[in-house]
């Protein structure tokens, strides 16, 4: 059970980080504020890091990971498009960030409980991605 609920978990953290490093490259262009561009991209880039890590903790197990659900992934583009289209402001991207940290803050949070025979590594990917995205949404608070 240990090595399916590292696969499990380690999949669930790929997806995640895909869906997160996704949302980043969306808004960038439109981000106004430097600091808060310099933000962004440093969380992307300990997102990127992270999705190294679990791509090499994969493939001890043979396993390609997971992509974002495509649904997900498209209702996403969808809502920050739309949302760009009628406000086109760091305002409006800090609260399309903070929305998206929070929700895959909880959906880790569930995958750590339900996934509770995982590798004390695996765990401990996910809580540093878990820390990542609230460390975020602490730094832009300013920008909402």
């Amino acid at each position: 059970m240990t090595e399916s609920d590292t696969i499990k978990l380690l999949r669930e953290c790929d997806a995640g980080l895909k869906m997160g490093v996704a949302s980043i490259d969306e808004v960038l262009d439109y981000v106004k504020d430097e600091a808060f561009k310099k933000k962004l991209i440093a969380c992307k880039d300990k997102h990127e890091k992270l999705k190294s890590e679990i791509q090499e903790a994969l493939d001890d197990y043979n396993d390609d990971g997971k992509e974002p659900n495509p649904i997900a992934k498209g209702m996403s583009w969808v809502k920050t498009n739309v949302k760009l289209v009628i406000n086109e402001s760091d305002k409006t991207i800090a609260d399309l960030m903070t929305e998206g940290c929070n929700m895959g803050v909880k959906s880790l949070n569930k995958y750590l409980n339900q996934y509770k025979e995982a590798s004390e590594k695996a765990k401990d990917i996910t809580k540093d991605i878990i820390k990542i995205e609230e460390k975020l949404v602490t730094d832009i608070k300013q920008y909402l």
